[in-house]
């Protein structure tokens, strides 16, 4: 179910909220169920015989949270902690990289396995690292109250389900326990829509068109000369942005209609002045969760903390999150990629102290974020090289052969540049709306 589909918009997310507030006003604990079985319901209705993965997951986590919790051992509580996150790698693992590693194992060991072909269940790589993220405030005591009902809602509340943001219990459970969050409240409501509509629009009228050109340009990657090389790159890097930030758009506004703040995710990343300010602008709760989850204590695992290794450290920790993206060496090209970009920044500023202007700071960034989502969206290394190829001049400077029948594309990526560099984002409205009739009803 998608939200931008009109069973989501017209039938399930009202009947959802309905409910919701209807037994939040009258009955104490009742909303919670009501979260969950629609969270369970929007998980089953992409692939039913999927929805008993989630389940166990939910009751495997829970319990192994609870274990961590009530350990005061504080040597087994670290063993069950590393078996736990274990645990879920295997469990992401299984499902996502199999066939990977078949593939891999056929290719260079010369076998013969078969791939298993197992489902992909939805969301399981923001689950699993959500759920490493619980289970480390686990061991750290900062999960208090708790019980099954409560970790399912933090797992399965259903805006945030498909693609994040990544979110933190305490966060999200320090908002349901609110009582004042389960009465109907006007501005949230307003906001609310106005923000999915913001998100819709950037989905369906700008990522979904520039797809029809990004799609020609990636099939036809042998024959692309300069300019349409960028343009299918450029409409590519705003489609994977406007597709993206979309969804985060609905998930925020469709939250806020039931008075639940979902964490920032993107803060107009193109407007960034180096890759290390691209990480704190794009998927800030990924980058969140690299930083405070695998990078620190990675680095405070070293016996030897200086600036070499810790650049090493940094550029390991974007393989992994190239990695993380899905099964593919191109993923972890590209994570490759920005951990050099982040490593040659480093090194820029502890080298040099002078200041280079903050709009060739700005261009130098988008281009280099652009090059690398070429890796990000091919299919092969021989597509990205080739598209890469024409963009560099190799292919020739022919005008393109597709500006006579997709002329609307390139006026939307012209768009799509002016909202990007020059409008106010989602984020700045959030903290701006003003309601003249402010009162909660």
């Amino acid at each position: 179910m998608l939200f931008h589909s009109s069973y989501f918009l017209f039938l399930f997310l009202p009947i959802v909220l309905i409910l919701y507030f209807v037994t939040g006003k009258y009955y104490k604990s009742l909303y919670e169920y009501i979260l969950v079985a629609a969270g369970i319901f929007f998980y089953a209705y992409w692939d039913i015989f999927l929805s008993p993965i989630i389940i166990i997951s939910i009751i495997c986590n829970f319990s192994l949270g609870n274990l961590i919790k009530k350990n005061i051992d504080k040597n087994k509580k670290k063993k069950i902690l590393i078996f736990s996150i274990i645990f879920n790698i295997i469990f992401l693992a299984i499902f996502k990289y199999a066939d990977f590693l078949i593939q891999n194992l056929n290719f260079f060991l010369n076998t013969k396995i078969d791939l298993v072909n197992l489902p992909f269940p939805l969301a399981i790589s923001f689950v699993t690292f959500q759920t490493i993220a619980y289970l480390v405030d686990c061991y750290e005591g900062n999960i208090e109250k708790n019980n099954l009902i409560r970790y399912s809602l933090f797992v399965i509340f259903f805006p945030q389900l498909i693609a994040g943001p990544i979110v933190k219990y305490n966060h999200m459970m320090s908002q349901f326990c609110n009582v004042n969050n389960r009465i109907f409240n006007y501005r949230n409501f307003n906001l609310g829509l106005i923000i999915i509509l913001i998100g819709l629009s950037k989905k369906i009228f700008l990522a979904d068109n520039l797809a029809t050109l990004v799609e020609y340009g990636f099939l036809n990657y042998e024959n692309l000369s300069f300019y349409e090389s960028w343009l299918t790159s450029l409409c590519f890097t705003f489609q994977i942005y406007f597709d993206f930030s979309g969804y985060i758009d609905m998930a925020t506004g469709i939250a806020l209609l039931f008075n639940i703040r979902l964490p920032q995710n993107f803060n107009s990343p193109y407007k960034a002045t180096s890759i290390i300010n691209f990480w704190q602008r794009w998927h800030m709760t990924l980058t969140h969760f690299l930083t405070n989850y695998i990078y620190f204590p990675w680095a405070r695992s070293l016996k030897n903390l200086n600036f070499f290794n810790t650049m090493i450290v940094t550029f390991f920790v974007f393989v992994i999150a190239g990695f993380w993206h899905g099964p593919s060496w191109l993923y972890v090209i590209f994570g490759s990629l920005h951990g050099v970009g982040l490593i040659i920044n480093h090194v820029f500023r502890k080298l040099f102290s002078f200041e280079i202007n903050t709009i060739i700071k700005c261009f130098l960034t988008f281009n280099y974020v652009n090059l690398t989502f070429v890796f990000f969206r091919a299919e092969n290394i021989h597509v990205s090289v080739n598209i890469i190829k024409g963009m560099f001049g190799f292919n020739g400077f022919d005008l393109p052969n597709f500006l006579n029948f997709k002329v609307d594309v390139i006026l939307i990526l012209l768009l799509s540049v002016v909202v990007t560099f020059i409008f106010k984002n989602t984020n700045y409205l959030m903290e701006n709306f003003n309601l003249s009739n402010n009162k909660k009803k």
